[in-house]
Order: structure tokens, then sequence, then C-alpha cells
């Protein structure tokens, strides 16, 4: 019997979530995030010797002029510009659809903006700086004090990054490895009011601290199994996720003389807890959980929870994805988790290329969508003195968002 195009298929998804599925892990490219197309030369899908699939512009962009090689974004092989061909495959794929559904030209729905409220969005991107080259893949991102200087995680040969106020690259640290000031995988990075910048080491289990411009000063293994998100009060305590292990933990460094306190597993049946964020208000912690996927649910909308606990680390305030959704007009993929300098929690929606306020959640969420513009995949953001700055890996950049836009501040690509 035929299948109505809303009915179940065997892998749990519709008809049209496989479609949704195709047209965002298939059919665009996953350096600059457009779509393949078979109409214009700079967007056809092109077959790397490795095997992965970019557009013809990002090889272009990638490759040396001379040499005419590129590294792979993805496995770090080295590829010949020469060797690459045109991928056949994606592009019949991409015609079939075209022919089959007038509307399947439409934008993925990660991009989709309409009917979100993005009419009364009320920051404005000021600037831009990074880009490809500068930073590759980036996962986390802080900031020194109100200074505004910005640090970044990223998957450089120096995976540290710190720029100054302006954009301006200022030094990078922590080169690739395993090693005693090196850094296997960082997933992300805080700064302590003292200066110190702390990086949570996936591939090394590890927590890492250094010195603002680049000193290794301890790094804490011990219990750690896979830590992730990491954060520090206004008491200089490192507030660390481990994802393997269900945990939020809390460590007492003294930065002064490298030394460990106090490790403490403050909270220990978390599922998957990954973004983490500490209010310097109040102190308040909120931890953003993964859990298990539901096979009916398409594996872009994972459900999420978000629980904020007091400085004691009682519970305050719990929510999930689905009960957020079912409170707004939106679906809401939270992603990532920050407060703003007034104790308001705000999120990340990775997928639609959001950041929301849900207001203080004491006494109820209150949705403000605050950033809706220019944004692919924002993955980390900091709410620094009256600027959003969200850290975007999906063109590798820093953006700064601010309530008025300065028209004499042009944006800039460094």
């Amino acid at each position: 019997m035929a299948k109505n195009p809303g009915s179940p298929s065997r892998c749990g998804l519709s008809l049209e979530g496989i479609l949704r599925e195709i047209q965002i892990n298939l059919l665009e490219c996953k350096v600059c995030f457009e779509k393949f197309s078979t109409q214009q030369r700079e967007l056809k899908p092109q077959n790397l010797s490795c095997g992965h699939v970019l557009c013809l512009e990002c090889i272009r962009a990638l490759s040396h002029p001379l040499l005419r090689k590129l590294e792979c974004p993805f496995c770090r092989q080295l590829c010949s510009v020469d060797s690459t061909s045109h991928c056949r495959a994606l592009s019949d794929l991409q015609e079939l659809l075209l022919s089959r559904s007038p509307t399947s030209s439409a934008a993925p729905p990660h991009r989709a903006k309409a009917g979100l409220g993005l009419a009364s969005t009320p920051l404005n991107l000021c600037t831009a700086f990074g880009g490809w080259g500068t930073l590759i893949n980036p996962t986390g991102i802080s900031s020194l004090g109100s200074s505004g200087t910005t640090v970044v995680v990223h998957d450089g040969e120096k995976r540290v990054v710190v720029f100054g106020p302006q954009g301006r690259k200022l030094h990078s640290f922590g080169r690739r490895g395993r090693a005693s000031g090196e850094i296997c995988f960082p997933v992300d990075v805080a700064v302590a009011p003292c200066g110190h910048v702390v990086v949570t080491d996936a591939g090394d289990r590890a927590v890492k601290v250094f010195t603002s411009r680049g000193k290794h000063v301890l790094t804490v293994k011990g219990s750690l199994q896979m830590p992730w998100g990491v954060d520090t009060d206004s008491c200089e305590l490192i507030l660390v996720s481990d994802v393997q292990a269900g945990t939020l933990s809390h460590l007492k460094v003294d930065y002064a003389h490298g030394v460990l306190q106090e490790h403490h597993t403050a909270i220990s049946d978390l599922q998957q807890p990954k973004a983490v964020s500490c209010c310097q208000l109040t102190r308040n912690t909120a931890v953003m959980e993964h859990l298990p996927d539901d096979t009916d649910t398409p594996r872009r909308y994972q459900h999420t929870r978000l629980t904020v606990f007091t400085k004691d680390f009682h519970l305050l305030y719990q929510t999930d994805s689905f009960s957020l959704t079912l409170q707004s007009t939106a679906r809401l993929n939270m992603s990532a988790v920050a407060f703003d300098r007034d104790g308001n929690v705000m999120v990340i929606d990775s997928n639609q290329g959001m950041v929301w306020s849900l207001g203080k959640l004491q006494n109820g969420s209150v949705f403000t969508p605050l950033v809706g513009d220019s944004l692919i995949r924002p993955a980390g953001l900091v709410s620094l003195n009256n600027t959003l700055v969200i850290l975007d890996s999906g063109d590798h950049t820093v953006k700064i968002y601010s309530p008025q836009s300065d028209a004499g501040l042009m944006m800039k690509l460094m």
C-alpha cells in the first residue's frame, strides 16, 4: 500500500522528515552552509579525494593558489584540487527532488525565519570578525571581564585565539597535542575573574588552565570522563559538566601556584549535560541536558532540558524544549545557554539560527527574540556590557550585536 506523505517510514521519520534531513545533511556544503546548486557553477558539489564533498567555491577558497592543494576541513587529509570531481549523485538527487516538489528549493528548515517574530528583534549586527582560517570550526567563547577581549577555542593548530575589543587577533596558544600545555580537542572555554583561561579538553579528558598570555598553569584529570561545558563564577570557582559521567562539578584552584584545592561533584544525576553557564549576579548555574532521542522526532530536533540551580546547587527551575515549544509559536531546539548581566536566561537555537531571552524563569518564561539576523549556526554567546557577542560556527566568525547599529562601524571580516 502506498504511504501518505506524512506517514511514518521504517526509520521512524515521516517522508517529509526524510526530505528535510536530506536537504540539511546531504544537499548543502558543510563549510559555507550554502545549498548545492546545479545551476550555479561555484555551488556545484565536488568530491575530494578523501570522499568528503564541498562546493567548488569553498574548494577554491581553502586551497593554496600555487600548490593547488587543500586540507580537508573534516578529516584533515591533504587533497589536490586537480583530483576533485563533480559529485553526480548529489546533483541527480537534487534534480530529482526539485522535479517532484515545487517547494523544495525553499530555504532549509533550520534557516526558515518566517513566523518567529523577527520583526521585533531588538538587537542589530554591528561587526563580525574571524572567518575561515583565523577560526576553524570554533566551539566555545568567553570574554576577559568587561574589557571587550574575546577568547575562542577552535580546531586550529593553536587551539585558543584571543581577540581585542575591535576584533583584531592579539595572540593564540595551546598547540594541538596531549603534552603539558597542549590541547587535544577543545570543547568550551571560560575566563576566570582573575584573567586565567580555562579550557575543557574532551580529547585528553581534562580541564586545562592557562594565563591570559597562554602559559600553562594546571591540568585537572582524575575522575573526569568527558568534560564538556565550563564556566566560572564570581568567586572564581570553575564549573564543569561531564557529558559521559552525567555530572556537574566545581573546582577550586589556586591560580597563583597552579594547585587544585578542591574537586567536588555538585550534581550527579544529569543526562548528557553539555552547556554550562553561571550568573555573575546571583551565582545561579544553568545546565543544558541532552535527553535520549525520540525515534519519531527528526534528529535535528534533539530533546533538551534546561535546569537552573541556586548557588548551593538546589533545584530552582526546570523546563525542556517540548514544554517551551508549547508556550511559543516556534519550535525551540535549545543547544546552549547563558545569562545576561541582569540575570535573565538566554538560550541558543542553533538550528533556527536564533537567540532567545526567557527572562528570570522563576515567574514563568517570557519569550523575547534577541537575535535572528545573519546567524547561521550559533554555538555560544557572551553578554558583555550592552552587547551580545555570539560565536557562529556556521561561518567561523564572532558576531557582535547591540540595541542600535552604529552606522559608522563597518562590518569587517578579518
